[in-house]
C-alpha cells in the first residue's frame, strides 16, 4: 500500500477508522450504547485483526441520529428502527429521483 492509498481513505465514509472508545467519545456516549445499537442491528462495526470493533464515519452519523432519538426519551430499539426506516426512505427517494431523471432524458431524446 502506498502513502497515496492511505490518504485516499481519509475521504472514505465507509473506512472503519475509529475504535469503539474513540467513537463513543466523539458521540458523547458510552461504549455500551454502541454495543446496544450493534445488538439492535442498526450498525455492524467491522473488526480489526485483533477482534476490536472499528467504526466508519457513516456508521457514526447513523449512531448520532439514534442517540438524538434516545436523548429525546425514545427506547433504543424504537430509535434504531426509526433510523433504519429513515435510511431506507432516503435510499428509495434517491433511486426514485434517478428513475425520474432517466425517464425525463428518455422523453427528451424521443421528442428530438
Amino acid at each position: 500500500m502506498t502513502a497515496d492509498d492511505s490518504f485516499g481513505r481519509l475521504d472514505d465514509d465507509d473506512y472503519p477508522a475509529y475504535t469503539m472508545g474513540r467513537a463513543a467519545e466523539m458521540l458523547g456516549t458510552t461504549q455500551g450504547f454502541l454495543r446496544a445499537i450493534g445488538e439492535a442491528r442498526l450498525i455492524t462495526p467491522l473488526r480489526s485483526e485483533g477482534g476490536h470493533r472499528r467504526y466508519s464515519r457513516y456508521q457514526l452519523r447513523i449512531a448520532a441520529r439514534a442517540r438524538e432519538l434516545v436523548d429525546q426519551g425514545m427506547p433504543i430499539e424504537a430509535a434504531c428502527r426509526i433510523v433504519i426506516l429513515e435510511d431506507q426512505l432516503e435510499e428509495a427517494q434517491r433511486i426514485n429521483a434517478e428513475h425520474q431523471r432517466a425517464a425525463g432524458s428518455a422523453d427528451a431524446t424521443a421528442v428530438a
